[in-house]
């Protein structure tokens, strides 16, 4: 077995919030050799500690705003394949860690960043959040009920536009590596990636298959047969039934006749408060016993403390135990070259000096940066 299927990358990580620390902690464990660099004081200076957002890799206290502290981050960099940083647009290269310096000296080096507008437009200086982003490129508008847009956690910007385009876009830059020996600047915008998850929509939209409103489409609550429905506990399914014979299935499980055709919307209202009906009759284990094993695309709404421990989920080890509860595994998988299983997040600072020492830094210069406080080494417990 081999350390995964990016053993042998190297990637420094400028320590940030949100999609750069996941992008970073994917390429941990699926092999890639990560090492993540803070300031001093970590969370205390400002950076929020999401423990799943830091594992599975060295941590290295280094201040940036100290001219030593910089040098420190560029001999780094000089020996690795790619750089992560999240910061404002301008502010790496304010701190002579921007693209220009860091690939005059490491030309093969993939230089991905990850911002909410991109580094360039009217907006690329403003603040903003996953709300904003997913606002303006139209997917927000997409989300939540009739009378109002709601926001799906953080997922659709920061992770799902942000984190794997960053991803995808710093393995695309590797791959073109291979060919020009040249590595590049990956530009990923949570706005840009928002956009593309849109693609599907849009698409309809152009061809009047998406109506501009939400709840009543196929796809966003509109139809009866792809929605959730309170049980007699109060517990929550989901179902999917898109397909004839799915809905066929639905209708039998549920003991329904519903004389119109499934795609009769004017009749949706009265098959969606029929199908409610028969959920809220017994509870959702009921409802599961009698689905179990059709294909009528019912499934529980698993709250947070349920999903980890349901049979396929656990047989799949979807799921890996943490202190505290459960976290996700990486994902895909890979027939040969499986992914790393998570390890728990190093304090800030713990690797600082085992790093410098393994990229060649002398025992007299890491003295020396940590007496001038370039650098700073956790105490361990």
């Amino acid at each position: 077995m081999t350390g995964g299927p990016l053993e042998g990358l190297t990637v420094v990580e400028l320590a940030g919030i949100g999609p750069g620390p996941f992008a970073a902690t994917l390429l941990a464990e699926l092999g890639a050799r990560v090492v993540r660099v803070e300031r001093p004081g970590g969370a205390e200076a400002g950076l929020v500690p999401v423990p799943g957002l830091r594992r599975s890799r060295a941590n290295v206290a280094v201040d940036l705003k100290h001219e030593a502290g910089r040098e420190v981050v560029l001999r780094l960099i000089d020996g690795a394949d790619v750089l992560i940083e999240g910061m404002r647009p301008g502010a790496a290269e304010r701190l002579g860690l921007g693209p220009d310096v860091c690939r005059a000296r490491n030309p093969r080096l993939v230089y991905g960043r990850i911002t909410g507008w991109g580094q360039d437009g009217p907006l690329a200086s403003t603040a903003g959040h996953d709300i904003n982003y997913a606002a303006l490129s139209g997917a927000l508008h997409t989300v939540g009920g009739a009378d109002k847009p709601r926001q799906p956690v953080n997922l659709v910007a920061d992770f799902g536009g942000g984190s794997l385009y960053l991803v995808v876009g710093v393995l695309s830059a590797l791959l073109e590596r291979d060919r020009s020996g040249n590595g590049q600047v990956v530009d990923a915008a949570m706005v840009d990636g928002a956009a593309s998850l849109m693609t599907m929509v849009y698409s309809l939209h152009a061809v009047g298959l998406w109506q501009d409103r939400r709840e009543a489409n196929v796809l966003d609550g509109g139809a009866p047969f792809y929605d959730t429905y309170a049980c007699g506990d109060g517990l929550f399914v989901a179902v999917g039934a898109l397909e004839p014979r799915f809905y066929a299935a639905l209708l039998a499980g549920l003991g329904l006749t519903l004389p119109e055709g499934q795609y009769a919307l004017a009749a949706w209202p009265r098959h969606r408060d029929a199908i409610a009906a028969a959920f809220a009759a017994r509870p959702r284990a009921h409802w599961l016993a009698v689905f179990d094993g059709s294909d009528a695309c019912v499934t529980p709404v698993l709250s947070l403390g349920e999903a980890p421990a349901h049979p396929h989920l656990a047989a799949r080890e979807v799921f890996a135990e943490v202190p505290g509860g459960h976290e996700p595994r990486v994902a895909p998988r890979f027939s040969r070259t499986p992914g790393l299983e998570p390890t728990a997040p190093r304090p800030v600072g713990a690797d600082t000096t085992e790093v410098l020492r393994g990229c060649g830094f002398s025992e007299t210069e890491v003295a020396s940066l940590l007496a001038v406080g370039a650098v700073v080494q956790a105490v361990q417990p």
